[in-house]
């Protein structure tokens, strides 16, 4: 990605060049402000575009599932948290969300002190609950509107999907990004632990 990024200043730079002939000085200039953004960027995201790290305390909203109860995260303090970022047009996100539904809900449901919530990205509820339908999954999904409870954890152009973990005191424990088996099975086995 870095080398990606790379290429795409130096053609920027290149277009700059050739449209002005290369003796503008404004041009140089923005060539290396566009390079040191680049740079600046892949820096901050780092963290895969996260805005919180793991032994923050995770940032407290309020949220209406599609059954259209109101819960507020605090609330949920004493129980192990696992909230999913998602969306229906996100094709990864549709292919994680079955093992979630599988290794996770089915496996910790009825465990008093688990709780998830897939939290859909800017989606009316309609459309949250037909994703439900489509994805197989029978755990409780949020709608967030404007994706203003996606802010609080990521920056707000960043992708999905991803999972945040929460301990019983409220602390995030894990982040992750997309779907990557070995980072999912080591989820799994922190949320065992976490409830053990």
């Amino acid at each position: 990605m870095k080398h990606l990024n790379y290429i795409l200043v130096a053609a920027y730079g290149l277009f700059l060049f050739s449209c002005s002939g290369g003796n503008n000085a404004k041009d140089n200039r923005e060539v290396k402000q566009a390079s040191s953004e680049v740079v600046s960027n892949e820096a901050e995201n780092d963290d895969r575009g996260y805005i919180v790290k793991v032994g923050d305390m995770a940032p407290d909203f309020t949220f209406t599932t599609t059954t259209g109860q109101t819960l507020k995260l605090s609330e949920l303090r004493g129980r192990v948290v696992m909230l999913q970022f998602t969306a229906s047009w996100c094709v990864v996100c549709r292919r994680e969300m079955p093992f979630i539904e599988k290794d996770i809900w089915q496996k910790h449901k009825d465990n008093p002190n688990f709780a998830l919530y897939g939290i859909d990205r800017d989606e009316p509820l309609d459309t949250v609950k037909e994703f439900a339908v489509q994805t197989g999954i029978t755990y409780p999904m949020a709608l967030d509107p404007g994706a203003d409870i996606f802010a609080l954890y990521a920056d707000r152009r960043a992708g999905i999907t991803r999972n945040v973990i929460v301990d019983r005191e409220g602390r995030i424990v894990m982040l992750t990004r997309l779907y990557d088996e070995a980072e999912f099975a080591a989820m799994c086995k922190k949320i065992d632990e976490l409830l053990s």
